[in-house]
């Protein structure tokens, strides 16, 4: 059952919860992706009758399905539940309208969602001072409105965190920027301390909460020693994406973010103008690395996607 880790996953999520300026946190092994994490955190503070409220645009992919604006009809998502939701679409710059934002809360709307990161959209991603401003203007709409932060691939790329701006939830996976290369699985839900105790009950069941859940000793040891080294690894992907950038935009590839611009995630897209540049891309790189050079990279589809794209 894991009772009483102390020493193991209570420690790890007083740490991580420190580390994020979150009352509590909960990072477990047994959230099976950054998805999984934000759907137990949405199930947390939405009810029948609730709204959702994307200020975004369109969310992550594998969103779609949690949500039930796309196959997934009596499964058990949101819409399943009689949460409605609606989006505010981005600004023709590609960054938040904030004209439209200062009256998008409605009475009903129980939770707003950032997305911090652009993901696979051709957008901004969101930094700090744009998450704080956004929360602003939800709670001088609606203070009872929930606000839950899709924190994928943006943790430590700034020196604040979503918990310190105000957010009440944030999520995202181990698999990314937290877990530092070495986490083997995992995923975290960090915030309001009743909140993430609600979205503890979802992933395990009510009563049981945060008190349960064991895990491996050397997958524990990987994922505080994944935090550890957290920061230097995304300090190297930025340095990446600020390399890609540089030389595709100099090779004429349209990129966003642009060259030497502020950096909020660790996404760098390159627009390769069809897929055949797309596979020939991703061949190269698997070439040249030095782990699995001689692996082909085949298209593919992934569960939770709507598009072919992911390699296997």
């Amino acid at each position: 059952y894991g009772h009483d880790d102390a020493g193991g996953r209570e420690a790890l999520d007083s740490v991580f919860a420190h580390v994020v300026g979150a009352e509590a946190a909960i990072v477990r092994p047994q959230f099976f992706s950054g998805t999984h994490a934000i759907a137990c955190a949405l199930f947390a503070l939405l009810r029948p009758g609730h709204e959702l409220l994307a200020v975004a645009g369109p969310p992550y992919d594998t969103l779609e399905e949690v949500i039930g604006i796309r196959g997934s009809d009596n499964v058990g998502s949101l819409k399943d539940f009689g949460i409605t939701y609606r989006e505010v679409p981005l600004a023709a710059d590609g960054g938040l309208d904030w004209d439209a934002l200062a009256h998008a809360v409605r009475p009903e709307t129980g939770c707003a969602l950032i997305q911090r990161s652009c993901g696979y959209s051709w957008r901004k991603s969101l930094g700090i001072d744009d998450i704080r401003r956004t929360i602003d203007l939800i709670k001088m709409q609606n203070p009872n409105c929930k606000v839950m932060v899709d924190n994928c691939y943006g943790e430590f790329v700034e020196t604040s965190e979503p918990p310190m701006v105000g957010a009440d939830l944030i999520a995202g996976s181990l698999i990314k920027n937290p877990g530092g290369t070495i986490a083997p699985c995992g995923g975290y839900v960090a915030g309001k301390k009743d909140l993430v105790a609600a979205a503890a009950a979802r992933l395990s069941a009510p009563g049981l909460g945060v008190e349960f859940g064991s895990a491996p000793g050397h997958v524990m040891r990987a994922m505080f020693q994944g935090l550890f080294l957290a920061p230097q690894m995304v300090g190297e992907a930025v340095k990446g994406g600020l390399l890609i950038a540089e030389v595709m935009s100099a090779k004429g590839y349209r990129v966003q973010p642009l060259p030497r611009a502020p950096r909020h995630d660790i996404v760098q897209a390159v627009e390769l103008g069809n897929r055949e540049r797309l596979i020939a891309f991703c061949e190269v790189v698997q070439q040249t690395c030095p782990v699995g050079s001689f692996i082909k990279p085949i298209a593919g589809e992934t569960p939770g996607y709507a598009s072919e794209g992911h390699f296997c």
